[in-house]
């Protein structure tokens, strides 16, 4: 039975592609240490051959073996540029350093943290795929990554453990674009209600608000221009 039972759930379909084969087999922890942004991502490189099968440090040398039998490539070790193959661990958040600024959720692939702005927060370990892609966000460094296994790549992991984390990657990520499509709406309605009342004042006063909109522009305008500046700095 899928966990998400809504609009949002992922209907499993027939692999029909060279990149589907090769997702398939990745062990879904969305870790980015393949040096692509996710699984699927990496998944089609090495299907484009843009990639290399020995990128994946949670799915180790077995990993390597299962990506080496999709692709027909030759089994070659870890890249160690990538990582190396290690026991699963989680990520835990220590209660009495945390803020509640929620960046550790807004980090994590798989939606394993719970909490809220300005309340503590805590990582569910059964959902956490070890990424540790939320200790680095985090302003406080109150989150410490924990191995729970002693063996490592897929001897610490299930296929079952993959298929769930990738369901709920999937199903995040269409909740962060329909979030995205649903405040894009509203800034457009609001834009159409504010262009509407200013073709509806008075000549005058519709010439009051145009110069508004320009000082406005004006100093939205000087605003990027600091703040691509502040970037350039840092860069140097």
């Amino acid at each position: 039975m899928s966990f998400y039972r809504n609009e949002f759930a992922v209907q499993p379909t027939a692999p029909t592609t060279l990149a589907d084969r090769i997702e398939d087999v990745l062990p879904q922890t969305q870790c980015t240490k393949c040096g692509y942004d996710g699984c699927r991502p990496y998944a089609e490189a090495i299907a484009a051959g843009a990639a290399e099968i020995n990128q994946c440090p949670p799915g180790g040398a077995e990993g390597i073996a299962r990506l080496s039998s999709v692709t027909g490539r030759k089994v070659i070790p870890l890249n160690p540029v990538n990582g190396l193959e290690r026991p699963r661990a989680v990520a835990y958040i220590d209660e009495s350093l945390c803020i509640g600024c929620t960046l550790c959720i807004q980090a994590c692939p798989v939606d394993a943290i719970v909490g809220a702005a300005k309340l503590m927060h805590t990582v569910v370990p059964d959902l956490c795929t070890g990424c540790d892609l939320c200790v680095n966000p985090c302003p406080v460094d109150c989150i410490v990554m924990y191995p729970v296994t002693e063996t490592t790549g897929w001897a610490a992991w299930r296929q079952a453990d993959a298929e769930a984390a990738r369901e709920r990657h999937d199903f995040r990520t269409l909740r962060l674009q329909r979030d995205k499509d649903e405040n894009d709406a509203r800034l457009a309605a609001k834009a159409e209600a504010k262009m509407a009342a200013v073709h509806a004042l008075d000549p005058a006063d519709a010439a009051g608000e145009a110069e508004k909109e320009r000082k406005r522009a004006i100093i939205a305008a000087a605003m990027e221009r600091a703040r691509l500046k502040k970037e350039q700095n840092q860069q140097e």
